[in-house]
């Protein structure tokens, strides 16, 4: 099943169990996902967002969740700060699994290897390689510098 169809079985749910919280995030993510299919109608794509897409849009969501919750973290707005990693959590629900360290770790070694990367310049094929085969499973900001130390 893909993630669209998770999300607007979950939106279901959530409606018959008039959970608010959960409904409320539900709608945000599935209107973040219909904006994105607007902005491609308006490219001359039809299709409309692929998975790898709407991975992308919940990735770029829990981000921005997670600076909003540290911003009413330091601004002493507790109760916000919960609402923020409360929705989350349930952005969460529909991203695959994050890799551990070790898992990241060979992953980086097999794009190296992959792409045939050799200096700090082949750095966009590794990330690229990357990104294609574990959208959504890693951290690419937290990546990015051990890619560069790898290839330095």
């Amino acid at each position: 099943m893909d993630i669209r169809t998770r999300i607007t079985a979950a939106l279901k749910t959530a409606m018959k169990e008039k959970d608010a919280a959960r409904l409320s995030t539900l709608r945000l993510i599935s209107a973040a996902i219909k904006d994105r299919d607007i902005a491609l109608r308006g490219d001359g794509n039809d299709a409309g967002v692929s998975d790898a897409e709407v991975l992308g849009i919940l990735e770029k969501m829990v981000k921005q969740r997670k600076e909003s919750a540290r911003a009413f973290d330091e601004g002493g707005r507790i109760e916000m700060a919960e609402k923020e990693r409360a929705e989350i959590v349930v952005i969460e629900d529909f991203l695959p699994r994050q890799l551990n360290d070790e898992e990241v770790a060979k992953a980086i070694e097999e794009a190296i290897s992959t792409s045939g990367a050799e200096s700090i310049r082949d750095m966009g094929k590794v990330m690229g390689a990357l990104k294609s085969k574990f959208t959504g499973q890693i951290d690419f900001g937290a990546v990015g510098p051990r890619v560069k130390e790898k290839l330095a």
